[in-house]
């Protein structure tokens, strides 16, 4: 489990769009968000990824960038992106069990022919430009994941009334 207010691992994925993603790199004003998914397989993570989408814009104008990732191969991000409709919002791909377990993601095992041998469960991390843990929400099932308005809400409460990280004990 990573703490909040303590630094998160590093992490650099491959993007749908060719190029590489490197959270040490990222140089958001305010918070870099980290949308953890289960993958293709997933209908509620398509329709999470596609509301986040949607109100993107409205993070990036707080300064808070957002990524998706997903323990998926290369052929199956890609047609996430292309079946989903996700332009604008990044899609990592090829996490490792391994890191997902640095995280503290849960991880499954495929029960259906749909699935991949072994995938993560969700979890949204919300990163501080210094790198340290803000918060975090992390899922056993694909269900009951925060929304991403609440969040959007809630990080212009955090902003605006300088409200620490909690849970750091």
């Amino acid at each position: 489990m990573i703490l909040p207010n303590t630094e998160v691992p590093a992490l650099s994925l491959p993007l749908t769009d060719g190029s590489t993603w490197d959270l040490k790199s990222q140089k958001s004003e305010a918070f870099t968000i980290l949308v953890f998914y289960r993958g293709l397989h997933c209908p509620v993570c398509k329709k999470q990824l596609q509301e986040i989408e949607e109100i993107l814009p409205k993070f990036k104008d707080r300064g808070v960038d957002i990524i998706s990732i997903s323990c998926d191969t290369e052929k199956r991000a890609n047609l996430s992106a292309e079946k989903w409709e996700i332009s604008k919002l990044p899609i990592a791909y090829n996490l490792s069990i391994e890191e997902a377990r640095k995280w503290g993601l849960y991880v499954s095992e495929a029960i259906s022919d749909k699935e991949p041998e072994q995938f993560s469960e969700p979890g949204i991390f919300i990163i501080r430009p210094d790198f340290s843990l803000y918060a975090s929400s992390i899922q056993t099932m694909p269900f009951a994941r925060p929304q991403m308005e609440d969040i959007l809400k809630a990080l212009d409460f955090v902003t605006e009334n300088d409200y620490p990280a909690r849970g750091s004990k």
